[in-house]
């Protein structure tokens, strides 16, 4: 299906839950876009990998990854690794591993939140479905509406005071008062029908290039290691289409695509 442009009254009509909109605001609607559940997807592909063959280790930190002349070391507290080739793809931890890319992992926190009564059925998924929004004030809010098993998720870009930099490994897991004081604020100003104070609150990372575009590819230095991440905390929704491409290059395929743009060695070396 094609994507559909809305102008302020159809959005206004057809979704509800979207308040304060401007006359001459206009709503991209792609209607092919949904939500994926990550533990459900990451469990299915696991046990997919494993049927064809893949080892899993569980439970098992990676602490460096070390390219020799003729392939890799991938070492652990209980057994180092040796292969021809590694792909590393682990989020805010992609930095300490491979050092050589320009990333800059922060902390994120993330709310959850409850329509005010009356409102339950404005803010359900189906009537308020997964969204990025730009305010009159420039604030840009991100989320999606409600099912049985979750809140409406409402968000900030990461890019704000609340987004500090951040050590994976040493992350502050408590939930300051500061945290949610401007996305509040932003959920108050645009949908009155959701109570502001958050129901539910955890913290999360995402990891940044200086460009705000991933790195996926052969990074500076070796042609023995690739690297999957820097996504600004929008890896997950792009899964298949980086793994198709991760795997094209280990296999040594043609990509289907011009991945120049994702290509780590666009950055001078570290």
């Amino acid at each position: 299906m094609p994507v559909k442009t809305l102008n302020a009254d159809e959005v206004r009509q057809t979704y509800p839950g979207y308040a304060w909109l401007d006359d001459d605001d206009l709503g991209v609607l792609d209607p092919w876009a949904g939500i994926c559940y990550p533990e459900r997807n990451v469990r299915a592909h696991v046990a997919e990998a494993v049927r064809l063959g893949a080892e899993l280790f569980e439970h098992t930190t990676v602490t460096a990854v070390e390219p020799t002349g003729d392939g890799v070391l991938v070492r652990t507290p209980t057994a180092t690794i040796a292969a021809r080739q590694v792909v590393v793809a682990t989020g805010a931890w992609l930095g300490a591993l491979v050092p050589q890319l320009p990333l800059d992992p922060r902390r994120m926190p993330m709310f959850f939140f409850r329509a005010r009564p009356g409102h339950e059925r404005d803010y359900a998924l189906d009537a308020f479905p997964a969204f990025t929004r730009a305010l009159p004030d420039g604030t840009e809010v991100w989320g999606h509406g409600s099912a049985e098993d979750y809140g409406i998720k409402l968000g900030l870009l990461p890019d704000g005071e609340n987004f500090a930099p951040t050590d994976a490994d040493s992350l502050d897991r408590f939930i300051h008062a500061g945290d949610s004081a401007e996305l509040c604020a932003a959920v108050a100003r645009a949908f009155p029908g959701v109570d502001p104070t958050p129901e539910k609150a955890t913290p999360c990372m995402v990891n940044n290039t200086p460009d705000e575009q991933f790195v996926i590819g052969r990074p500076h230095g070796t042609d023995r290691v690739v690297v999957a991440g820097g996504d600004s905390a929008h890896g997950f929704k792009h899964a298949a289409g980086v793994g198709e491409l991760v795997a094209q290059l280990v296999v040594g395929e043609e990509p289907f695509l011009d991945a120049g743009f994702v290509d780590p060695r666009r950055f001078a070396p570290a």
